[in-house]
C-alpha cells in the first residue's frame, strides 16, 4: 500500500506560479513511475502529467511548455511546477503512482491516488 499527500495549491491570479509537491509513502520510490492528474467541476480527471523512475517526462499538450515535473529520490516527493496559470486550470489535482514503475495516463489505469489539492486560478 502506498500512501500519497499532496500540498502546494491555493489561490492565483492568471499568469501566476505555483508549485505542487507530493511525498510518497515506501522505501522503492525511485522506482516509483509518478503522475499528476486534475479534476475540475463537472469534468472527467485528466492526465496532467507523468515522470519515470529514470525522468523521462510526458504532459498534457495543454500544460507544455507551463508546468514542469520533477522528483527528488531523497526525499520521497515529486513537484509540479506550474507557471502562466490560466483560469482553465483550475481543479483539484491529484498526485498518482504505479510503484510497478509504469506511466498512468487515464483515470482507470491507477491504483494508488493523494487525497488532492486545490488550485484555483482567478482571470
Amino acid at each position: 500500500q502506498v500512501q500519497l499527500v499532496e500540498s502546494g495549491g491555493g489561490l492565483v491570479q492568471a499568469g501566476g506560479s505555483l508549485r505542487l509537491s507530493c511525498v510518497a509513502s515506501g522505501r522503492t520510490f525511485s522506482r516509483y513511475a509518478m503522475g499528476w492528474f486534475r479534476q475540475a467541476p463537472g469534468k472527467e480527471r485528466e492526465f496532467v502529467a507523468a515522470i519515470t523512475s529514470g525522468t523521462t517526462t510526458y504532459y498534457a499538450d495543454s500544460v507544455k511548455g507551463r508546468f514542469t515535473i520533477s522528483r527528488d529520490n531523497a526525499k520521497n516527493t515529486v513537484y509540479l511546477q506550474m507557471i502562466n496559470l490560466e483560469p482553465g486550470d483550475t481543479a483539484v489535482y491529484y498526485c498518482a503512482t504505479d510503484p510497478r514503475g509504469y506511466i498512468r495516463t487515464t483515470r482507470s489505469q491507477v491504483d494508488y491516488w493523494g487525497q488532492g489539492t486545490q488550485v484555483t486560478v482567478s482571470s
